[in-house]
């Protein structure tokens, strides 16, 4: 009898002692605090890494911009090469097609004296054949010279007054040709290849002006009362 009150003497107190109340740690509590503190030591490292990846960027973006600067100043510098090779070419050219133009202008008054001997040599009757022919035979070969360097005389008379190859020495009136025509030449123009070595001195139409049947009359009576007829 006195066992059995003891347990259940134990037993009450038992369920009479007061609960704790204070909060109790827990395996998992740990866990979260340990993870939170590895996320933000991730986050640290990975700052870490992207920022060396920016600057790189930034120098990356910086490279590529200077490149392109480079490619365009080369590109430049290409194309300005290529024109002055061209330029170059062109005045080599000039030079070697026009080196005789001096030469050329200087021997033209020979050309044109052995022309006007030729010229007053035929019209005379008492003139030594064998003299003129050689003249002749000494023009032609100095023409054919200058041929060979694209030296050439052009025809002026029945052409249209060019001021680019004409030089204007009178107009002179006339009804044979139409008006601002060549119709005479004092001294022929020259051509070096595509260029005016000379231009030619010439006489240049006039159109007569009409008189009209009235005017005609007066001119006669003013000719008539000079001449007291």
């Amino acid at each position: 009898m006195v066992t059995k009150k003891r347990v259940v003497v134990q037993q009450e107190t038992k369920e009479e002692k007061p609960e704790d109340l204070t909060p109790q740690k827990t395996e998992n509590d740990g866990g979260e605090a340990i993870s939170s503190q590895e996320n933000d030591k991730d986050k640290e490292k990975i700052k870490e890494i992207l920022d060396p990846l920016k600057e790189m960027e930034a120098k990356l973006e910086s490279l590529e911009q200077e490149s392109k600067e480079t490619h365009d100043r080369l590109l430049r510098a290409s194309a300005e090469f290529e024109n002055y090779k061209k330029r170059a070419a062109r005045e080599m050219a000039d030079f070697r097609k026009f080196a005789n133009e001096s030469f050329a202008k200087a021997a033209l008054p020979v050309v044109d004296n052995l022309d006007r001997a030729i010229e007053s040599s035929s019209n005379e009757e008492h003139t030594n054949g064998s003299v003129v022919e050689g003249v002749s035979m000494t023009l032609k070969e100095i023409l054919r010279v200058f041929e060979q360097f694209s030296v050439k005389p052009f025809e002026s008379v029945g052409k249209t007054f060019d001021p680019g190859f004409h030089q204007a020495m009178h107009q002179e009136e006339t009804e044979e040709y139409p008006d601002n025509t060549v119709i005479k030449e004092f001294q022929k123009g020259y051509m070096i290849h595509d260029r005016l070595l000379r231009p030619a001195m010439v006489v240049v139409s006039k159109r007569k002006k009409k008189t009209s049947k009235k005017q005609k009359s007066k001119t006669q009576d003013n000719i008539d009362k000079e001449t007291g007829i």
